[in-house]
């Protein structure tokens, strides 16, 4: 993956003097070229990842004096340091317990014991999403499976409701500390690790979650349905690719990110969920582009949380959900109530739907449960419902399901100044 010829470290920062928050990996830059088939040559390069369409990751030992370098040279368009913020900002767990397993048959379809928890499941009238409905009305249609990425701080792959719904990438062997597939990546049997990186820069393979907020996340998207053990996720078919690139603390940075999405796209993922967010964006437009390129390119939906400052991200922009792109997909977060959540970012132009986001009760590490809180809950609820209809309609570009999901959401009155589209997220009627 990487051009080099030396051994990479990839965990210094420096401070950044404009803003107390932020901070910037000491090793690397983002650089775009306006020729993507240009080459740069410099003694200050270490090592380069190519990305896609120009862009490309150049470490160095010294990256403010390449920085300084590379403005000044006719073939590259930007150049921008790779920043991200020091601080936790992702949601935990109010409580966890263990289930008890249920051995009674399946009632209105589900016989896990914690689906009475899983209130997004509930009819529109009643706040939810029509998940109980839509899985009636489906009776023995089945669809097929749909690969869905989830962006977060791992997952507990080994956990009894995801185990079984993983994303198992058929061209790796286990551990034999070869890239078989020669995708660039060494045993990513479930995914990739872009926090912890090999001695060549590289992206390394323990997804396993060590947080809890991507368990829950994934959980909530594609919990094994009908096993007899804790809940059910919304989608039916979807297989939960994990990738690491969230820390426990502090933020992703634009690199990550946009290795992780690209990962996703390239290894068959259709859509990808991203339960994370910041309110800087001074490396540039790498992710916006990125989102871009995979959905024109390979048809990947993104579908990312609205953010939980109280704030219109119209005026107030928080990234990637003020991107404006046509495969890009915001979502609010309400509660069993039906209001919106007090915590939940809104804006009319750049948050598209709400969903259930308050109290919701998913899976977290070592086989137990919990309730969290947050637009994080929301959007894999949103991707679920994504996962499930793209797998009624395999064909259906990343584009055609934003819009199915939009156009068919229930339209709730105080919602309208809040959300593009006015609405609820509804399986039911986004089937029809």
């Amino acid at each position: 993956m990487f051009k080099a010829t030396v051994g990479l470290c990839l965990l210094g920062t420096l401070s950044v003097s404009a803003s107390s928050d932020l901070k910037i990996n000491n090793t690397r830059l983002i650089v775009k070229l306006k020729n993507e088939n240009a080459s740069l040559v410099s003694d200050s390069i270490r090592a380069v990842m190519p990305l896609f369409s120009g862009y490309q990751v150049i470490y160095s030992d010294n990256i403010e004096k390449l920085k300084a370098e590379l403005e000044s040279n006719n073939l590259v368009e930007s150049v921008n340091f790779d920043y991200f913020a020091g601080r936790s900002k992702l949601e935990v767990p109010e409580f966890v317990e263990k289930l008890t397993p249920s051995f009674e048959k399946a009632t209105n379809g589900f016989n896990d014991p914690g689906i009475s928890r899983l209130w997004a499941f509930k009819s529109a009238d009643r706040a939810g999403m029509n998940v109980s409905d839509a899985y009636e009305a489906m009776g023995s249609q089945t669809g097929e499976e749909v690969v869905v990425a989830v962006v977060d701080t791992g997952v507990d792959y080994n956990h009894e409701d995801l185990k079984e719904v993983m994303w198992v990438n058929a061209g790796e062997i286990p551990g034999n500390g070869i890239d078989d597939d020669e995708n660039g990546y060494i045993d990513d049997v479930h995914g990739i690790n872009t926090l912890v990186r090999d001695a060549d820069g590289n992206a390394t393979a323990d997804i396993m979650d060590k947080h809890s907020h991507g368990t829950h996340v994934s959980g909530t998207i594609a919990a094994k349905q009908n096993n007899g053990l804790g809940i059910a996720g919304v989608a039916a078919n979807a297989r939960i690719m994990g990738i690491r690139t969230v820390p426990n603390s502090g933020d992703e940075t634009d690199v990550d990110v946009a290795e992780s999405f690209l990962y996703a796209a390239k290894n068959g993922a259709k859509i990808i969920n991203c339960s994370f967010g910041k309110s800087h964006n001074e490396g540039g437009m790498l992710v916006k582009e990125t989102i871009d390129y995979i959905g024109r390119e390979y048809g990947v939906l993104v579908v990312a949380a609205a953010g939980n400052e109280s704030s219109n991200i119209d005026r107030y922009k928080t990234w990637p959900a003020s991107y404006e792109s046509e495969n890009l997909l915001v979502v609010a977060s309400t509660t069993k109530y039906g209001s919106m959540s007090g915590f939940s970012n809104y804006g009319v132009t750049n948050v598209d739907v709400a969903a259930p986001g308050s109290s919701i009760y998913s899976t977290t590490p070592g086989n137990r449960y919990g309730n969290m809180s947050g637009t994080s809950m929301a959007t894999p609820n949103t991707v679920g419902v994504a996962a499930q209809i793209l797998s009624l309609n395999p064909g259906m570009s990343p584009y055609e399901l934003k819009a199915r999901i939009m156009e068919n959401s229930t339209t709730v009155s105080k919602y309208s100044n809040k959300v593009g589209s006015s609405g609820l997220v509804n399986l039911l009627d986004s089937m029809r």
